[in-house]
């Protein structure tokens, strides 16, 4: 991976951490929309990491690199293997075609930063 990838992918969870402290201490909204996230991910018919792969085929039809970053880091953190996630993001590419071929580029970049750095 280069160095700017990881340096970008480092910013994200910087600034998403940043925001959420200083959204939760400020927006009711948020904390609410927060609440609305835990429940959405509790496991029910479908396990936290099923939903989680979910998210990852979702952020990345859309291309929403914090919302891959987020959702590939919870996946492994619930069990989803690196070839569970690629398969995720393969439904991606299907379903919106061409462009989500150079989204899941920044899919597979989150992927190698957590498979390599120490947790």
């Amino acid at each position: 991976m280069e160095n700017l990838d990881k340096e970008k992918i480092e910013r994200i969870v910087k600034t998403r951490k940043q925001a959420n402290a200083y959204f939760t201490k400020r927006s009711k909204v948020f904390r609410t929309f927060c609440e609305l996230e835990d429940q959405t991910y509790e496991a029910g018919a479908l396990s936290v990491k099923e939903k989680r792969l979910i998210a990852i085929g979702i952020a990345v039809a859309i291309n929403c690199e914090s919302c891959m970053e987020w959702s590939i880091k919870q996946a492994l953190e619930h069990g989803a293997t690196a070839e569970e996630i690629v398969e995720a993001v393969d439904v991606a590419i299907e379903m919106r075609g061409g462009p989500a071929t150079a989204f899941a580029r920044f899919a597979m970049n989150v992927i190698e930063y957590y498979s390599t750095e120490p947790k």
